[in-house]
């Protein structure tokens, strides 16, 4: 199921020089292990180039934006918009995962709606536009399509992190410091998912999962501050 690359540049206004970058963006690795006569590589190159590109362009927006904030404020900001999730969400408003370019095996088995291949192709995408089109395009890219959730991010305090604020609660209530331990890990090598559990004195009280350790123990810190406020 992959719908014609002219639809997603109508769709994002875009008209591309090198219609081969733009199809690059969307070739996930496992395409090619069923289709060796495709002559494009796979979009890890290009995610490697935007998700530079996208901490950049992110970083400037945030430092102009907030010049009242110190820079562990700024820090958070950029991390609540450029992770898997915020990334996902904007990849799935586009409905990217139409266009990819996937195995039978990826398709059967949820791909095109699988958060970390979505936030993937989302900064694949990035590299493109830029490769192709340039830094002010890339820029007007992302002013309509991912720079304006940070307002309500900012303003529900949504950025903060959950590790910090659960020690923060547990040294307050208990005095205690809470630990992390990735209990499973699923999925091919460069699909993994990871499940972290966070205990307090070697009692589970919270997990969560995620596409890299970092993310798995946020959410597990997530769970475990909202089933603390569910206590209270």
């Amino acid at each position: 199921m992959n719908k014609n690359l002219d639809q997603i540049e109508s769709l994002l206004g875009l008209k591309f020089k090198n219609k081969d970058i733009l199809k690059t963006a969307f070739i996930h690795r496992s395409y090619l292990n069923e289709h060796p006569e495709e002559k494009l590589p796979h979009n890890e190159r290009l995610e490697f180039l935007g998700d530079s590109v996208l901490g950049m362009i992110v970083s400037k927006y945030i430092y102009e934006k907030y010049p009242t904030h110190p820079e562990g404020d700024l820090t958070n900001f950029r991390s609540s918009i450029v992770n898997a999730k915020s990334l996902s969400k904007a990849a799935s408003l586009l409905k990217l995962g139409d266009y990819l370019y996937l195995s039978r095996g990826e398709e059967s088995t949820g791909g095109r709606t699988r958060q970390f291949l979505l936030a993937n192709t989302f900064e694949a995408l990035i590299g493109a536009i830029f490769l192709d089109l340039g830094l002010a395009e890339t820029k007007k890219f992302l002013s309509n399509y991912l720079l304006p959730s940070l307002e309500e991010i900012v303003e529900k305090k949504l950025y903060k992190d959950f590790k910090s604020q659960l020690q923060e609660k547990l040294q307050e209530s208990v005095g205690t410091t809470p630990v992390y331990k990735i209990i499973e890990e699923r999925g091919p090598d460069h699909a993994k998912i990871f499940r972290s559990a966070v205990f307090i004195d070697k009692e589970k009280i919270a997990d969560g999962s995620g596409p890299s350790k970092q993310e798995a123990e946020q959410e597990a810190a997530k769970a475990a501050l909202e089933n603390w406020h569910k206590k209270q």
